[in-house]
């Protein structure tokens, strides 16, 4: 996490937007949340926005944008390949969690797009089933617009403000430390978010 942190703070500005834009895109599209850090590049690419790397407007733009692209090739691959996507083998480890997704967007409909995606699995695959159980398309648009917008905004602002951190802890023990703190920060606040929505889950 460290030497992920080191080397997204240490990027220029529009290699941060890149990378940024990239990362969530690619983690929205397909399952591939599963192992790409989407939420993490979004807080460190906030962060970089306040340490002067890269501009705060342009990178709210960017990942929120990303995150409703990404969202829409979800769903677009779920409309057409979806029964046969689900068979495939890596996905058997993750019948429990997929199913408990399936029942979630059967009981909430549009807004179970809008609160899957402040859940790294559900943001991986709730595009996907939303386009697999056949949900009309404006009606996923809407909920993932609105999605897109407030998991953007929220989490880029979130490490926008662990970048104040950082500025400070920086000058006055050095890059090493500075990067330590956002590292700290960053890892706290998505194990708060999962631990947060796991519970309420379960309610």
């Amino acid at each position: 996490m460290t030497h992920l942190v080191d080397r997204i703070l240490g990027l220029p500005g529009w290699l941060v937007l890149v990378v940024a834009g990239l990362v969530v895109l690619a983690e929205d599209a397909l399952f591939v949340g599963f192992v790409l850090p989407g939420e993490t590049v979004a807080l460190l690419a906030g962060a970089a926005a306040k340490v002067g790397h890269a501009s705060l407007a342009g990178v709210l733009v960017v990942v929120v944008v990303a995150a409703v692209v990404g969202d829409t090739i979800g769903y677009e691959v779920g409309r057409h390949l979806g029964t046969r996507v689900l068979r495939v083998r890596f996905l058997d480890r993750r019948r429990e969690r997929l199913d408990a997704a399936r029942d979630f967007l059967a009981r909430r409909g549009g807004s179970a797009v809008f609160l899957g995606r402040w859940i790294a699995f559900f943001r991986a695959v709730m595009p996907f089933l939303a386009g697999t159980s056949r949900m009309r398309y404006p009606k996923f648009l809407a909920w993932n617009a609105l999605g897109g917008l407030a998991w953007g905004a929220t989490v880029v602002l979130v490490g926008y403000a662990a970048g104040a951190s950082y500025a400070r802890v920086e000058k006055s023990f050095g890059r090493g430390a500075a990067i330590a703190a956002v590292a700290v920060v960053v890892i706290g606040v998505v194990v708060w978010r999962v631990r947060r929505h796991r519970a309420r889950l379960g309610e």
